[in-house]
C-alpha cells in the first residue's frame, strides 16, 4: 500500500488523532494559527525523546512565533501516557496514528526489529510547518530517527517565512 507524498505548497490532509487527557487533535484545514506537526516513532525510540525534549525547551518560542504544536505517534494510549509521565512535556500529545494516516502523510513505515522494540508498525519521523490556511510551508520526512531538522534552525526559518510572506519553496 502506497500513497503519494504531500508536497510543499499543497494542503496538509485533514485528519484527527486521539489526545492524551481526552478529546481529539485535528490537523489540516483552516486554523487560526500556524501548526507545527511532529510525528515521532514512539516510546521505544530514545532519539525521539531527545528531539521532543528539545521541542519542549523551544515550545514558548514556537508559540510566540504563531504556532500550535501537535505531536503524534502510532503508540497506543498507555505508551504515550508513559512517555508523558516520564518526561512531563507540556505540548499536546496524540497517539494511535493509523497506518493509513501515516501513509497519507507520506511518512515511511517500519516494522519492529524485535518484540522488545515495539509490538506494531510505526511511523518514521516527519515534521510539517503548516500555514493557517492548511498549506504546507516546510516539511521534512525521514526514513530513520537520525535525520531530522534542527528545531532551532527550523523555527528561525519559519519566522523568516512568516515575516517576509515567503511562498513554499521546492514547488517548481
Amino acid at each position: 500500500m502506497t500513497h503519494s507524498k504531500p508536497e510543499a505548497g499543497g494542503l496538509l490532509p485533514e485528519m484527527s488523532f486521539p489526545k492524551l487527557g481526552g478529546g481529539e487533535i485535528a490537523v489540516g484545514g483552516m486554523r487560526e494559527r500556524h501548526t507545527l506537526l511532529v510525528v515521532y516513532r514512539g516510546k521505544h525510540c530514545p532519539r525521539c525523546k531527545k528531539y521532543l525534549n528539545a521541542l519542549e525547551a523551544l515550545k514558548a518560542d514556537w508559540e510566540e512565533a504563531g504556532y500550535d504544536i501537535v505531536v503524534v505517534s502510532a503508540d497506543p494510549e498507555e505508551k504515550a501516557q508513559a512517555d508523558l509521565d516520564e518526561f512531563g512535556w507540556s505540548f499536546d500529545l496524540a497517539y494511535g496514528m493509523t497506518e493509513d494516516q501515516i501513509r497519507t502523510l507520506g511518512l515511511y513505515v517500519s516494522d519492529p526489529l524485535s518484540p522488545d522494540e515495539t509490538d506494531r508498525r510505526f511511523a518514521e519521523p516527519g515534521v510539517f510547518c503548516v500555514r493557517p490556511e492548511g498549506i504546507i510551508q516546510l516539511l521534512c520526512i525521514s526514513n530513520g530517527p537520525a535525520a531530522r531538522p534542527d528545531l532551532k534552525e527550523l523555527l528561525d526559518g519559519a519566522k523568516f517565512n512568516i515575516a517576509k510572506a515567503r511562498p513554499p519553496r521546492g514547488t517548481a
